[in-house]
């Protein structure tokens, strides 16, 4: 995988994944797009990997959005594939059998915004800034949009589409865009705890969890708690499962197998 614009490092079961064009403001060009979803690919693939951390380069940018310069594309029918394969990225990350944290570091704007609301989990600088200017360029945020639907109710989330506003850390916080919003002195510790949490269950019951939690999500909920009652039934019957209830009543901590 051609590692110019992401970089791919693992350590300690988790690997990092950054968004490398710092003078670029980690701007999402095609190519990043596309490493990104080859890069959670090949977490999924690594057994040593047990959390995937998503970053941006430098100190001040998490990720500005898409990388305006290159949307022209050959022709319009290879444009809007190069424009959809941004909808594919923020669906992989729910899709990929392994829980993600996304590690704001700096604004995380539009398209960036989109990344964090993809991550299961997210970690921000108490300087970041949230928001979705696209309406002031004559654009509108729409595939990141049904990420934002879920995560807010109407009116907070048309405020932000219709303004075009940011909101600070401390509101994306209040709001539930992120889970932690720490000093930027404190933000590699900080999602390096969460991370080695993450990396301490059972993979396969937070594959499972994770799967179940994505598909109820647009269930009805009659349907929602009928399908759930069967994933419990899968839960039940997995050797981590059993191994966690034994451990409990015996009074040590689980040893899983990941099974």
């Amino acid at each position: 995988m051609d590692e110019r614009e992401v970089r791919y490092e693992v350590e300690g079961g988790t690997a990092r994944l950054t968004i490398d064009r710092e003078a670029a403001r980690n701007a999402l060009s095609p190519a990043v797009v596309q490493q990104l979803i080859e890069a959670l690919s090949r977490a999924e693939a690594d057994a040593a990997v047990r959390c995937v951390v998503l970053t941006g380069a430098g100190s001040r940018v998490f990720c500005a959005g898409g990388d305006l310069g290159g949307m022209s594309g050959d022709g319009f029918l290879s444009a809007h594939d190069g424009r959809r394969a941004y909808g594919l990225l923020l669906q992989k990350f729910q899709q990929v059998k392994k829980p993600t944290v996304a590690r704001v570091n700096g604004h995380a704007l539009a398209g960036g915004l989109g990344l964090v609301l993809a991550c299961d989990l997210a970690v921000a600088t108490a300087d970041a800034g949230f928001g979705t200017p696209e309406i002031d360029r004559g654009l509108f945020p729409m595939m990141l949009m049904a990420l934002l639907q879920r995560h807010l109710g109407r009116k907070r989330a048309l405020e932000l589409v219709l303004t075009g506003e940011r909101i600070t850390a401390a509101r994306a916080l209040e709001w539930g865009l992120v889970n932690r919003v720490v000093p930027a002195a404190e933000l590699d510790f900080a999602t390096g705890a969460l991370a080695a949490s993450l990396a301490g269950k059972s993979q396969a019951i937070l594959a499972l969890g994770r799967r179940a939690f994505f598909t109820a999500e647009d269930l009805p909920l009659g349907q929602a708690v009928e399908f759930l009652a069967s994933q419990l039934s899968l839960n039940i019957l997995s050797e981590d499962a059993a191994e966690g209830v034994t451990a409990f009543l015996e009074k040590r901590p689980a040893k899983w197998n990941d099974r």
